[in-house]
């Protein structure tokens, strides 16, 4: 029999195929956009994704951005693969955004833009080598394939992302996995494992399948407002441990050899003057909230309704049960900060003339809020 779609949409394969065997990092190299073109994606993405993904550390990703497009030809080929497969997918994501004459050619750019990026990812080996990029790239693409109604494939990727972050220990408390790691680091890593969770726990409530991000250690609570940048945006020093490769640990290699004890972490940068145009400390701190925000909402989806809705159970068990489910639900909402719950047309309006990001973060909460909701409203239990 012929093999059917899993979920009925999103039928052709994602990632179209331009790539020769023999080609190489020089052969993605050559579909990069111009300096000016690559800047205009990347604001949009910065402008558009970044505030529900916040991510990607944007002082770190901008000196390594600007190192990367100083360098000559022959030098841009000895690059981190998987740190171009994260400015392509970023393109990719930016180029959704564009507002062009034609919809279908912006579709088109963008998936080249996130085929290269996979492809940039294949030359990386990222299914055995991982790093902090390799794991924000195919978090990215994830999103991407969910944007571009390629469901069945976002959620086979999805499960790949989340075996890389198991690998790398994102799901541990890093304090306890990486305690010689910088404060920025060990962020970082509270950051990116959100992500991840939270991408898992809507897709999964949304396609009714088992959530997988279910075992960690890392509290709400762990996460902190981002410490001050300590350095110039000009330092050199901003290649973070958490980008080195890492080694499968299920390698013959890795099982053979123990690992030594981890070096302590290098001495900190001299602090600078000068101001950081990259660092916000209000952003920032409205970006703590929407991250604690998403992973309460997130942890109470995945026991409450993602588990029961994969098992084709119904979510209660009376309706006493059901008033309490609908109650925690609510709890949890009115615990947000007001600018994450504010649901008047008018003075969203004004929000966003002063926080437009703040508005994207209220929208995407509030509609994953309202959609498990919905849910939880609408689901049905005869035997109660």
């Amino acid at each position: 029999p012929a093999p059917s779609n899993v979920f009925g949409i999103g039928s052709e394969h994602p990632f179209a195929n331009y790539w020769t065997c023999q080609g190489g990092l020089p052969e993605v190299m050559g579909v990069l956009p111009s300096k000016d073109q690559a800047d205009i994606l990347i604001a949009k993405y910065f402008e558009v994704v970044d505030p529900v993904y916040p991510m990607i550390n944007r002082r770190t990703f901008y000196a390594d951005y600007e190192r990367f497009w100083a360098k000559g030809v022959n030098e841009k080929y000895k690059s981190d693969a998987a740190m171009l497969a994260l400015h392509l997918v970023m393109y990719a994501m930016g180029t959704q955004f564009i507002e062009v004459p034609s919809y279908t050619e912006r579709a088109q750019t963008a998936e080249f833009y996130v085929s290269a990026s996979n492809q940039a990812l294949r030359i990386s080996s990222y299914l055995s080598h991982l790093s902090t990029r390799t794991v924000q790239a195919m978090v990215l693409i994830c999103y991407f394939l969910m944007n571009d109604n390629h469901a069945s494939d976002a959620w086979v990727f999805a499960g790949i992302v989340l075996r890389q972050a198991y690998a790398m220990g994102l799901n541990r408390d890093p304090d306890i996995i990486v305690p010689h790691a910088s404060a920025a680091e060990k962020q970082q890593r509270r950051k990116l494992w959100q992500a991840v969770m939270f991408q898992d726990t809507f897709l999964t409530v949304l396609l009714k399948l088992p959530p997988t991000a279910t075992h960690s250690d890392v509290s709400v609570d762990s996460l902190t407002e981002d410490p001050e940048p300590s350095g110039s945006p000009n330092s050199n020093d901003t290649s973070s441990s958490s980008n080195a490769r890492i080694i499968n640990q299920m390698s013959i290699s890795a099982i053979a050899f123990s690992p030594s004890a981890p070096e302590p972490p290098p001495p900190p940068p001299p602090v600078s003057s000068l101001p950081d145009p990259y660092y916000d400390p209000v952003t920032a701190k409205d970006d703590v909230s929407y991250i604690r925000s998403m992973w309460q909402l997130a942890n109470l989806v995945q026991e409450n309704l993602c588990s029961p809705l994969s098992l084709s159970l119904p979510l209660f068990s009376s309706p006493r049960h059901r008033a309490s489910l609908l109650s925690s639900f609510r709890s949890t909402h009115r615990n947000f900060p007001p600018s994450l719950t504010l649901l008047d047309y008018t003075a969203l309006q004004q929000l966003a003339v002063t926080q437009p990001r703040r508005v994207r973060q209220n929208l995407f909460l509030t509609s994953n809020y309202y959609h498990c909701l919905m849910v939880l409203q609408a689901n049905v239990n005869e035997a109660a």
